[in-house]
């Protein structure tokens, strides 16, 4: 099938969504405290890096600002809604608008790599062709643009499983972006990736909060990524915020109040930042017999 526009047009950017946190405190069932009353204004098309040891509070923050974790009490708001309050179907809506990126890709490795996209368009599409499989055709224009924005349309219909782990945290990004987000948040997404590999998807994600303006939330414990890449850095400890300032600025004296520990080795990934992604536009492959 053909796209209706060419490989490379620039869609639309979506309006991205500032996030408001008014004494906002997440307490698990078995009495683990994961936030502690915070009070957060994220302000629409920032890139904020995200910091703290295991058990800070990072993946809390960010399940809480997409409606997988509950507030225990305070308030948080994304662009102009209550997401606190929201229930049902009104939950469900919000958060097929709230990009998503996990470590471990989430991918289904049988199916193609357009099909995974196609995922993305699942909150916008009806169930009945969800079921059969027959999305509208700018569902397939859009899985088509957000591949070719990371450089894997040319593995359009290749099988996911046989894709290297970088390629499939950037199909999973493409599903993110095929969401149509006002927000994409992102857990750990390089934990398991090579030094290369890492600062090229990181790439990938700092083009696409400037080019789209989209916001942009990474979880990360890697110091030299968190300065590199993001404009602002939050730093959690023991779910409370310790740091919160300029990426670039953050000294290793901050990072170490952050962690409570010295920084060493483990704390660096290393490598070359990447000032660009390196996708490039590609035409559209040949839809196979």
């Amino acid at each position: 099938m053909s796209p209706e526009t060419p490989a490379g047009a620039a869609a639309a950017a979506p309006a991205p969504w500032s996030i408001r946190l008014r004494d906002a405190t997440v307490r698990y069932p078995n009495g683990v405290v994961g936030l502690n009353k915070i009070s957060l204004d994220i302000e629409a098309g920032e890139m904020v890096s995200i910091v703290g040891l295991s058990g800070s509070g990072k993946s809390s923050l960010i399940r809480t600002i997409n409606g997988l974790v509950s507030l225990s009490s305070g308030t948080l708001e994304v662009g102009d809604h209550r997401m606190d309050l929201a229930r049902g179907r009104e939950l469900r809506r919000l958060r097929g608008q709230i990009g998503m990126i996990f470590q471990g890709f989430n991918l289904a490795g049988r199916t193609t790599v357009l099909n995974n996209v196609l995922v993305g368009r699942l909150a916008h599409t009806s169930v009945a062709r969800t079921l059969v499989g027959a999305y509208r055709p700018r569902d397939r224009q859009l899985a088509y643009e957000a591949l070719d924005r990371v450089g894997m349309l040319e593995r359009v219909y290749h099988r996911a499983a046989h894709l290297s782990g970088g390629q499939q945290q950037r199909v999973a990004i493409a599903r993110a972006l095929a969401q149509e987000p006002g927000i994409v948040l992102a857990d750990e997404p390089v934990a398991s990736l090579d030094p290369p590999t890492a600062h090229a998807v990181m790439g990938d994600l700092r083009r696409i909060n400037r080019e789209l303006g989209i916001t942009v939330l990474v979880n990360l414990h890697l110091l030299d990524l968190a300065r590199g890449y993001g404009n602002r850095l939050i730093g959690l400890r023991a779910g409370e915020i310790v740091y919160d300032g300029p990426a670039a600025s953050a000294t290793d004296a901050d990072f170490e109040r952050i962690y409570g520990r010295p920084i060493g080795d483990q704390d660096l990934l290393g490598g070359a930042a990447s000032s660009a992604s390196t996708a490039s536009p590609v035409s559209l492959p040949g839809e196979p017999v």
